[in-house]
């Protein structure tokens, strides 16, 4: 199933790929902060969007 993690601020594409990753994976990656914005970046589950895969 196809993951894409991007920031809610400026859209960045964080995560895109087959492979599931876990969230708090991708804020380490980029040591909390959007690499193209600087937004700080946290997980929460309760503001999760989910939406269909659009290949």
């Amino acid at each position: 199933m196809p993951q894409e993690i991007v920031c809610s601020r400026c859209g960045y594409v964080l995560y895109k790929g087959d492979v599931l990753k876990p969230p708090q994976d991708i804020v380490r990656k980029y040591n909390g902060r959007c690499p193209k914005c600087g937004k700080e970046l946290s997980f929460s589950p309760d503001r999760v969007k989910i939406t269909p895969y659009r290949g």
